[in-house]
């Protein structure tokens, strides 16, 4: 994932940082427990299209 595009995105709820997860392909919001996928290199900043993060993925 691009550093600059990272640096770019924000949650579309909160407009809080994003946290990049390599491994799941996704971008969380730790305020708004959303995770954003990440599909063909492009992330969906869609709020119906997160899924919800767990407090226990949150503390990993």
């Amino acid at each position: 994932m691009d550093k600059q595009l990272l640096a770019m995105l924000v949650c579309p709820q909160c407009k809080g940082k994003l946290d990049y997860q390599a491994s799941k392909k996704e971008l969380i919001c730790r305020f708004d427990k959303l995770a954003f996928p990440i599909r063909d290199g492009i992330p969906v900043m869609l709020i119906e299209e997160a899924r919800h993060v767990t407090l226990e993925e949150l503390e990993r």
